[in-house]
């Protein structure tokens, strides 16, 4: 009898356990210095406690992660965490496949998060759907020792400036001033969010599923007829002008000068710099007369997907309690040039008695330019199908870019595809509420 007893209790210890620890994937979508960071924070979880173990997968691309992650939820085989970028966040809010972070961990004091980090993941009613991890937003790039050898001695902090000073640098003998890919994100979403400018009507899309696009009739219509005109002035070059064939490697190998990007390229070009340029990194640029507003934030955030048992679950609410501790913030910021998302890093990061070091140099300007004051047209983008829609606005821009027919045109079709989109999102999700 004595012996069934233990034998009984032991099985329900056992039980117990099992109950409570899990053996969870999280999949994400990064290669190179990040992907490396991520398998290092994976690998120092397991190494921090023994109740759940994880498996972190690379899928190659952000892209590549969001197809793979549906067609798995479909065939019930999907990873219990799952990394997906910024341009998805609508069509994963409303697929049915994740269920909030902050009804998960309800204890989270999630306002502690900053709010230019938080602003594009959560609902309309302030409800966050996911928890923001490697979070960029861009940056402006400047290679100081080239501009010094053209006696540029003030960092240009406004277009205007920009252009005066690409004007001296070509002067003096510089082939490549200034350079862009004319990225959606760059030079689109960035820019109309930090003048102030909607991409979309109804608070591009945070107010319903019925919005326009309207980012043919606002002031970055004349941005992008100027990156024209200053490319056939010599000023600005595109990946296709320069000989590295890419934007970020042009700048990093001193070929170009000056570059908007993200603050996730940041760890690329200091070493790459190393004992070769001076290298200053800052808000990207306003054209003057214009109020400064928020940049958007970039990169990724971590969602957990619907339909795992209740020990996967607590692993998975462990992972991302262990993520966002402040040192493993600072770890994830110093190996890659990624932002911090909580208020309480920054005060870590000065405590530490580093905050000058060139590892946090995206840290402070990061936040600051994310928390400058936000209007519901800067919140973010909550439009459908707006992974499509990026191709679309490239496709578009990239003709008028080769002379094939003016900016304005290739707005106005970009606008008309981009509405085509919108509208059979909306009849997809017919009936469906919006979060």
């Amino acid at each position: 009898m004595k012996i069934s007893i233990l034998a009984a209790a032991a099985a329900l210890m056992a039980g117990a356990c099992s109950a409570q620890a899990a053996n969870i994937e999280f999949w994400y979508g990064n290669t190179g210095v990040v992907e490396k960071a991520i398998q290092d924070q994976c690998a120092a979880f397991n190494a921090a406690q023994s109740e759940h173990r994880i498996t972190c997968v690379g899928q190659g691309s952000y892209e590549v992660s969001m197809q793979k992650a549906i067609a798995a939820f479909r065939a019930n085989k999907h990873p219990v965490l799952i990394q997906f970028f910024d341009a998805g966040t609508l069509d994963l809010m409303l697929s049915d496949a994740v269920v909030p972070v902050q009804d998960v961990l309800p204890e989270v004091k999630w306002d502690n998060y900053i709010a230019g980090a938080r602003a594009y993941y959560e609902t309309s009613g302030g409800k966050l759907f996911a928890q923001p991890y490697n979070s960029s937003t861009l940056l402006f790039y400047t290679n100081k020792t080239e501009l010094q050898k053209a006696g540029i001695t003030k960092t240009p902090a406004t277009w205007e400036e920009i252009i005066e000073a690409a004007r001296k640098l070509k002067a003096s003998g510089h082939a490549c001033p200034f350079t862009t890919d004319g990225d959606t994100w760059r030079v689109l979403e960035q820019f109309s969010a930090r003048h102030g400018l909607p991409i979309a009507s109804r608070h591009n899309g945070y107010d319903g599923l019925d919005a326009e696009y309207v980012f043919n009739t606002t002031f970055a219509a004349k941005h992008l007829q100027n990156l024209i005109d200053w490319r056939k002035e010599g000023l600005v070059k595109l990946n296709a002008d320069t000989k590295a064939g890419n934007f970020t490697a042009a700048f990093n190998t001193g070929e170009c000068a000056m570059m908007e990007n993200s603050s996730g390229s940041y760890t690329a070009s200091a070493k790459a710099f190393e004992g070769k340029y001076e290298l200053s990194v800052g808000m990207a640029p306003m054209y003057e007369g214009y109020e400064r507003h928020n940049t958007l934030v970039g990169g990724a955030s971590i969602y957990i997907m619907r339909g795992h048992d209740k020990a996967e679950v607590e692993g998975a609410k462990a992972f991302l309690d262990f993520l966002r501790r402040p040192e493993q913030q600072m770890f994830l910021t110093a190996a890659t040039g990624y932002v911090p998302v909580t208020n309480d890093v920054m005060d870590a990061i000065v405590k530490s008695g580093e905050a000058n070091a060139p590892k946090y140099a995206t840290a402070a300007v990061g936040i600051e330019s994310m928390n400058q004051p936000r209007t519901p047209d800067t919140r973010g983008i909550r439009l459908g199908f707006y992974v499509q829609f990026r191709q679309v606005f490239m496709e578009e821009t990239q003709k008028a870019f080769a002379g094939q027919e003016t900016m304005q045109a290739a707005l106005d079709n970009a606008k008309k595809r981009g509405d085509e989109l919108l509208r059979r999102f909306e009849q997809t999700y017919k009936g469906v509420r919006m979060q």
